[in-house]
């Protein structure tokens, strides 16, 4: 059982989360010869004050990048 986990800065939208979920059971389907109801996707959503770039949060970063 194939299983895929991907972390993410919050901010997607859930039209982008299902597509990303669609796309990655098609890969894996197909290239590891995977039934697709064996495949399993997880994504991780992290906030932005969770994530440290340069010392900032992300929140921060991105303010001072503007």
């Amino acid at each position: 059982m194939p299983i895929v986990q991907i972390q993410l800065l919050e901010g997607r939208s859930a039209e982008q989360k299902r597509q990303i979920i669609y796309e990655m059971t098609e890969m894996l389907a197909r290239v590891a010869d995977a039934p697709k109801e064996s495949i399993r996707i997880i994504i991780q959503e992290i906030p932005l004050d969770h994530w440290g770039i340069a010392g900032e949060t992300m929140t921060e970063y991105r303010k001072n990048k503007e």
